[in-house]
């Protein structure tokens, strides 16, 4: 495996990592507000996180590389109003479609096909990811000012299940 997709493959297990700190932050500030549905939302967001940082990890392994695990930072952002959080979720997750890119053609770069096919997947969760956090902003402003709609979405949300990825690797 090139060296450089190698570094940046390595680096993504800590960025995931970090995406699973902040959606545990986002589950926390809702749980403090009363709506068990959204903190379910975002509990599961993070459990899915640490299921991709895991599937990038074993891949590295599988192809014989070394994985250095750096620190989580904390998440730093500070939530006042209800969207808040969604609209952070929407950016980070813009970002972290910016980050699977950037490896992807990294890869791609060096006629990394393998890799080009691992990150395949990534690609795919990474638009499905953007359209739950887009469709979550556009239903909050359609129903969160009414406090039935805004109850109704929580329960909507608290609907959700986990379920594990299904990529082998």
């Amino acid at each position: 495996m090139d060296k450089k997709v190698a570094e940046l493959l390595n680096e993504q297990v800590n960025k995931e990592l970090y995406s699973a700190y902040l959606y545990l932050d986002m589950a926390n500030f809702y749980s403090s507000k009363g709506l068990d549905g959204f903190a379910n939302w975002y509990e599961i967001q993070a459990k899915e996180e640490q299921d991709h940082a895991l599937l990038i990890y074993k891949y590295l392994h599988n192809n014989s590389q070394t994985v250095t695990l750096g620190a989580i930072g904390k998440p730093d952002k500070e939530y006042k109003e209800l969207a808040d959080p969604l609209k952070a979720a929407y950016e980070h997750e813009q970002y972290v479609t910016g980050l699977i890119n950037t490896i992807y053609a990294a890869a791609q770069a060096v006629s990394d096909y393998r890799t080009v096919q691992f990150l395949d997947w990534f690609v795919k969760e990474q638009g499905e990811e953007e359209k739950n956090s887009s469709d979550l902003i556009t239903k909050m402003e359609l129903f969160g000012g009414d406090a039935k709609g805004l109850y109704m979405l929580n329960s909507e949300l608290a609907g959700r299940a986990y379920s594990a990825p299904s990529l082998q690797i």
